[in-house]
């Protein structure tokens, strides 16, 4: 039997354009798009790009000032949950940063590393409002912080400008002790 060279390359590359654009539209319309309309409605995101891995779902987030960024993890989560299906969240913020805010955090971020290590959470909004009272150039700047059982997130804003902070928590680790 004698294959003839075009039939069979137009039917290769026309089951390839069928199989990979089937696969890039259910991938567009099924997962990417619904997931881009969940985070673009919550209040406060301004714009978003969301990139979808195997086992990671990438939002890169442009926020208003004072959007409460554990609440907007917590909505995606819910919402987007058969989107996401075991993969792993993870936000790029972009910031809209200024000198004094750079600033406060740079001070603030020794004490908050240490609250971080010794997993005393509760210090760092201490912390961050000492700050405050110490420094009048600090005066407008709010610092506020949340927390979930994987990350603690600080938003610090001046009310034009806006700086998140995403810090990842480590669980407490079950050891095995030597004279146990």
């Amino acid at each position: 039997m004698k294959l003839r060279l075009m039939p069979v390359l137009l039917t290769s590359l026309l089951s390839a354009t069928l199989l990979f654009g089937g696969w890039f539209l259910y991938r567009q319309f099924v997962i990417q798009e619904p997931l881009q309309k969940i985070v673009s409605q919550y209040e406060g995101v301004n714009n978003s790009h969301i990139t979808i891995n195997h086992d990671q779902v990438t939002l890169k987030l442009d926020l208003q000032p004072g959007t409460k960024l554990r609440q907007l993890v917590q909505y995606v989560s819910t919402e987007g949950k058969s989107v996401i299906d075991g993969r792993r969240l993870k936000l790029d913020v972009e910031q809209h940063s200024n000198a004094v805010l750079d600033e406060y955090w740079d001070e603030a971020m020794f004490s908050v590393a240490e609250a971080m290590e010794s997993r005393k959470y509760t210090l760092i909004p201490a912390k961050l409002d000492g700050l405050k009272a110490q420094h009048e150039k600090y005066k407008n700047v709010t610092a506020t912080t949340e927390i979930d059982d994987t990350n603690v997130y600080v938003a610090i804003s001046d009310g034009k400008n806006s700086k998140f902070i995403i810090l990842p928590r480590q669980p407490a680790a079950m050891g095995v002790w030597n004279n146990a």
